[in-house]
């Protein structure tokens, strides 16, 4: 059964959360979205967008907010000036190749992954394009917060960010999100399998186009002799780096790895596996993620279920937050999500051997103990198979440009030739 946010007459209504407001409706927003903005027309690199985006950085950079959600810290890094500009290198104008925004973009962002909608937007609005985001009614903690630098950033910004920029909540009424893709020159589309399937039955514009993001699992690698030849302070960081990796988001990012692979011989691995987890266990107690009940059931039916189906030999709970299961072979690896710090583990004898497993879904692989070539050489075995990025233990959340092989920047700007 659908709810839908109606107004007077059946009017499909949306509720503006930036610029923060009541309720509207949709068409009204598109209406008022078209209007050109007083300074004219937003363009590539608009600086009244920039000087909005690095103001809005500042905020979430401050101590008090770093502290309360660590991961806008990441965010806020993503939005300094000089990441701005290297963003907008990548659509630099050549002789002859014009570059111009999209139109009206719509975002549809994952309600589990708090900030993801804002790398998507922020690039986006930086291409030059009008941009409506829905923004979950589930969405809280750091979506929260961002919503309110935002709003708070807005003080000081031009009119034009007003007009252009919206984010918008709204349930599941398929009038407002057929209203939206109607109107939209370029939908972008995060989130499951099944959400990209149902929002996509609401047709684009014939010119327009989806940009989707589905459902992507990813897996770390850890070389045994490269991590025992690692120096106390390497291992240390390392460990801080799988936390942050693995338990922001509750381990339901696309990129936080569900699966560590050992490369290495028995011996090796079992010294360096068993090192790691003392590491990553004084992490967490300093940290103490929580957990609670329900989560910790979920983690057990999830994980002794693998050993009911055979895929696995061993699991080992340490408390609950944190398991380890022993897989029966490579290319068992679970792609579903078993729980916040649950780790199926594996062991190789060489990166090889992890080619043949690699699929599609497939995104990020997280490494230590490998150097460039080996890594650039393992890639290339894959062949474009699988997997957009391979980065070290501790950058798997860290957004970029390139996200699951797309250019975004290239994605929000359109490009005209001009021939002399």
């Amino acid at each position: 059964m659908q709810r839908h946010v109606h107004g007077g007459g059946g009017v499909s209504k949306v509720i503006e959360r930036f610029p923060a407001g009541g309720a509207v409706a949709v068409d009204d927003l598109l209406v008022a979205m078209r209007e050109v903005p007083a300074g004219g027309p937003l363009r590539i690199g608009d600086e009244r967008i920039v000087e909005f985006l690095v103001s809005f950085a500042r905020r979430l950079l401050r101590p008090a907010v770093a502290r309360r959600h660590p991961e806008l810290a990441s965010l806020g890094f993503f939005l300094r000036r000089g990441e701005i500009a290297k963003a907008l290198e990548r659509v630099a104008e050549t002789p002859g190749q014009l570059r111009f925004p999209r139109g009206l973009v719509f975002h549809v962002p994952p309600a589990n992954v708090d900030t993801i909608f804002v790398y998507s937007w922020a690039l986006s609005a930086l291409g030059g394009n009008a941009n409506v985001v829905r923004i979950s009614s589930r969405s809280a903690g750091a979506a929260d917060a961002v919503l309110d630098a935002l709003n708070d950033t807005l003080a000081e910004a031009d009119e034009a960010v007003r007009q252009t920029q919206r984010m918008v909540t709204y349930g599941r009424d398929d009038t407002v999100t057929a209203a939206l893709s109607a109107a939209a020159d370029l939908r972008v589309i995060w989130g499951g399998d099944r959400s990209v399937t149902d929002i996509r039955r609401h047709p684009l514009a014939p010119h327009a186009r989806d940009l989707t993001f589905p459902d992507r699992s990813s897996f770390t690698v850890i070389s045994a002799s490269g991590w025992l030849a690692a120096d106390e302070r390497d291992r240390d960081a390392a460990a801080l780096g799988f936390y942050n990796d693995s338990y922001w988001f509750d381990q339901a990012a696309c990129s936080s790895p569900r699966t560590v692979y050992w490369v290495g011989d028995a011996a090796s691995t079992a010294a360096a596996r068993a090192d790691l987890l003392s590491r990553l266990r004084a992490v967490l107690d300093g940290k103490r993620p929580e957990v609670d009940a329900a989560m910790a059931v979920e983690k057990r039916v999830a994980t002794y279920g693998l050993a009911i189906e055979g895929a696995a030999t061993a699991v080992h709970f340490d408390g609950n937050d944190l398991a380890t299961v022993d897989l029966v072979e490579p290319g068992g690896i679970p792609r579903r999500w078993l729980g916040v710090g649950t780790f199926p583990q594996a062991r190789v004898d060489s990166l090889a051997e992890l080619a043949p497993v690699v699929v599609r879904r497939d995104q990020t692989v997280t490494y230590f103990g490998f150097d460039g070539e080996e890594l650039v050489a393992f890639a290339r075995m894959v062949a474009g198979r699988g997997i957009d990025r391979i980065v070290p233990i501790g950058d798997a959340l860290n957004f970029a440009a390139v996200w699951d092989g797309f250019d975004l920047m290239h994605e929000f700007t359109r490009i005209t030739t001009v021939r002399r």
